[in-house]
């Protein structure tokens, strides 16, 4: 994808960098909403929860799937087909290892997903991938590609340069600094985490089993 931004839109390391930090915001954000809205329904639409574990409305596996897509699927962009079908397997197998890895590897809990417990869970393996959710991915892969990538670049070329720069590694800036805080610095320190100062104010979070 670099090498498209650089070859065919003539733009500069700094801009993308900036493209890279919007796709990786509204990644982030466009994750957070569509938990928000699966486990409200999930939850027989009585209770709205919050996802994530941030200060911020951002979950950082759709910023690695986000990152994986463009870096595998967008040179196929020419084929939906290819898009729908690399996002779904290169996303699936990302949400499978990386709750492999976290849960029965590292031990870490609690857990973050479970579609053990989860509406329209067939082909269910071990409570971290479902047949829902790759489709999902590949879905997404195509929203991604044709729609958010091209919207980031229509930014970068609409606003003037140093204000986009500017803006979009800055906002980056802070959502990875949340993301820091809440993953390492808690960790290593007796500061709260973002999600128990959430459940003091009240708000809904979902808990899962191992």
């Amino acid at each position: 994808m670099i090498k498209d931004l650089k070859e065919r839109y003539k733009l500069n390391k700094w801009t993308i960098t900036g493209i890279i930090c919007t796709i990786i915001i509204i990644s982030g954000i466009f994750g957070w909403l569509y938990e928000v809205i699966f486990y409200y329904f999930n939850g027989g639409m009585k209770v709205i929860y919050n996802r994530g574990s941030n200060f911020l409305p951002w979950i950082n596996i759709y910023f690695w799937g986000s990152m994986l897509i463009c870096a595998l699927a967008y040179k196929h962009k020419k084929s939906p087909i290819k898009v729908f079908l690399i996002s779904l397997i290169a996303c699936g197998l990302l949400e499978l290892l990386s709750g492999w890895i976290l849960y029965d590897v590292i031990k870490l809990s609690p857990r973050a997903w479970s579609y053990n417990e989860e509406i329209l869970n067939f082909g269910n393996i071990g409570g971290y991938i479902c047949l829902r959710s790759v489709l999902f991915f590949g879905i997404s892969g195509l929203l991604l590609i044709y729609a958010i990538v091209p919207f980031c670049i229509y930014l970068a070329k609409k606003i003037p340069r140093k204000l986009f720069i500017i803006v979009s590694i800055s906002l980056c800036s802070i959502i990875l600094i949340d993301e820091i805080y809440n993953f390492i610095i808690i960790r290593i320190t007796n500061l709260p985490s973002a999600s128990s100062i959430y459940k003091k104010l009240g708000i809904k979070y979902i808990s899962f089993k191992r």
